[in-house]
């Protein structure tokens, strides 16, 4: 029961953050979380193409996962690129040393802890725009019960960006896509900058980013402009609430 009211906190959470001028990759951001709470995995991305069809990183439940998903993409290989290439699932796929499949990304990724990949495409109606990206530090499998919940996040994601309201055009849908990238950098300034002189890891600067965000209702990506133009100074940026003892 306790997966169950995660995952209807997480849709309440998601339909909430779906309203006029929302920030792309603050849902996206939600999501990934949500999914490593939800599902036993222990990092979880989101990759979108671009309207050429390049692939780009546009959220991460940690920083180790943002790299390894950049590195696919400069490789061009990987599940997560496979995916999307091919609009099929990966499933419970185990990486071992021996895996040929993807020859450069597998070494790499068991280097950093992972050792199993789950992969769901982002679409709608048969137009792919990126994936969901789930990996754990240890072989295992994920239920079938647990893939249909995933792909639905993953379908409520797609919803979000393809469709504002009721429809969305095509210019407007290249111009949230070219935004959530555009977004991305910002964001990823500000994480280092915030990173290098609070002197805390990427993903505690992430953190206290989104918290300030969300303390004054902020977007995420304006909060980030603003770290990096310095209208926001590190003494002015808030700390993410402590999680409540058990």
């Amino acid at each position: 029961m306790a997966r169950e009211s995660l995952l209807v906190r997480t849709l309440v959470e998601l339909a909430d953050n779906l309203v006029d001028s929302y920030d792309v990759i603050d849902v996206l951001t939600v999501l990934t979380d949500r999914c490593v709470e939800a599902f036993d995995v222990s990092a979880a991305g989101i990759m979108l193409a671009q309207p050429g069809g390049e692939l780009q990183v546009v959220a991460s439940s940690s920083e180790s996962m943002r790299v390894l998903e950049l590195f696919q993409i400069q490789a061009n290989e990987g599940p997560c690129v496979e995916c999307f290439t091919s609009g099929t699932a990966i499933i419970n796929y185990t990486l071992t040393e021996s895996d040929t499949r993807w020859p450069h990304f597998t070494p790499i990724a068991i280097d950093r802890g992972f050792h199993s990949v789950h992969c769901l495409p982002m679409r709608l109606r048969g137009r792919r725009i990126g994936c969901l990206n789930l990996f754990r530090d240890e072989a295992g499998v994920l239920e079938e019960s647990d893939v249909v919940a995933a792909q639905s996040l993953a379908d409520i994601a797609t919803i979000a960006i393809l469709q504002h309201r009721t429809s969305v055009n095509a210019k407007l849908l290249n111009d949230q896509l070219e935004n959530a990238l555009q977004s991305r950098i910002a964001i990823e300034q500000a994480k280092g900058m915030v990173a290098q002189n609070g002197r805390c890891s990427m993903d505690a600067a992430f953190g206290r980013l989104r918290a300030h965000a969300r303390n004054r209702n902020l977007r995420l990506t304006d909060v980030a402009s603003m770290v990096v133009s310095g209208a926001i100074t590190l003494t002015d940026l808030a700390y993410p609430k402590a999680a409540p003892a058990p």
